[in-house]
C-alpha cells in the first residue's frame, strides 16, 4: 500500500529508540497511524509537533499492518503560538478530539474542511468562535444533529435559549442557533458556549463509550473563567 497526501499531525508517541508512531488526519484517507523512523532525530522531532501540516509518503505491506511514513514539513502551526496559552490549548484540544473520535482510515472531507478552516482562522481575533462552531459541526458529522434552529424561540435570557435534547436540558447561547459570531461578547458567553458543546460531546460520545474526556479541552474552557 503506497500513497501520498497532505495531513495534520494529531498525536505522536515514542516507538523504539529512534522512531515514533504518529496519528495524522488526511483528506484522502482520514485518520491514519504509522511509524516514522528517525522521528527522534533533531531535524524531524522539531517539526513533528501537534497540528503542524505535513506531507506524508506512506508505505505498508498490507492494509492490516501499520505502515511507515516519510514526512516533510509543509507549514508549522503550533510553534507560532507557543507563547499563547489559549490558542495552544485549542490546537491540542481539537487534535485530541479528532484523534479520539474519528474512525481509522475513513475519509471525511467535510470534517477535514472544517478543521482546516479553524487552522486558517486561528490568527484572527474571533478564532474561539470558529473553534466552537467546529465542535458543533463535528458533533453533527459524527452522526448527532442537535437541530438547534427549531428551538430559536425558547428563550431564558437575552443571551441564551433553554433547549431539551434527548432528555438533557441545555442552556444555549443565541449565536449558536443563528450561527452568527456576536459583535460584542464576554468570556462568560464564550465559557457558556464551550460548556454546551462539551456537555453534548460528553453525553453522546464519551460517557456512553466509557472514554475519558480530554484534559486539554477542560483547560481550554477554564481559560475563559
Amino acid at each position: 500500500m503506497i500513497w501520498e497526501d497532505e495531513c495534520y499531525l494529531l498525536s505522536k508517541r515514542k516507538f523504539r529508540e529512534n522512531a515514533n508512531i504518529i496519528n495524522i488526519f488526511t483528506q484522502k484517507k482520514g485518520k491514519v497511524d504509522g511509524i516514522v523512523y528517525g522521528g527522534n532525530s533533531r531535524k524531524i522531532r522539531n517539526y513533528l509537533q501537534i497540528s503542524n501540516k505535513l506531507y506524508i509518503s506512506h508505505n505498508s505491506k498490507s492494509e492490516n499492518k501499520i505502515g511507515y511514513f516519510k514526512t516533510e514539513l509543509i507549514k508549522p502551526i503550533s510553534p507560532l503560538y507557543f507563547n499563547d496559552k489559549e490558542r495552544t490549548s485549542a490546537l491540542i484540544s481539537i487534535c485530541t478530539l479528532l484523534n479520539i473520535l474519528l474512525p481509522e482510515s475513513q475519509p471525511n472531507k467535510i470534517i477535514y474542511t472544517y478543521f482546516e478552516n479553524f487552522i486558517n482562522s486561528i490568527a484572527f481575533d474571533n478564532w474561539i468562535f470558529i473553534y466552537i462552531f467546529f465542535e458543533l459541526n463535528l458533533i453533527k458529522e459524527l452522526g448527532y444533529d442537535t437541530n438547534l434552529a427549531k428551538h430559536i424561540n425558547n428563550k431564558v435570557s437575552k443571551d441564551a435559549n433553554k433547549i431539551k435534547i434527548d432528555g438533557y436540558i441545555y442552556e444555549v447561547p443565541h449565536f449558536l442557533i443563528s450561527r452568527k459570531i456576536p459583535e460584542n461578547y464576554t468570556n462568560i458567553l464564550i465559557r457558556k458556549s464551550l460548556y454546551f458543546t462539551r456537555q453534548v460531546l460528553q453525553n453522546k460520545f464519551f460517557i456512553p463509550n466509557n472514554i475519558l474526556f480530554p484534559k486539554s479541552r477542560f483547560i481550554l474552557e477554564n481559560y475563559f473563567n
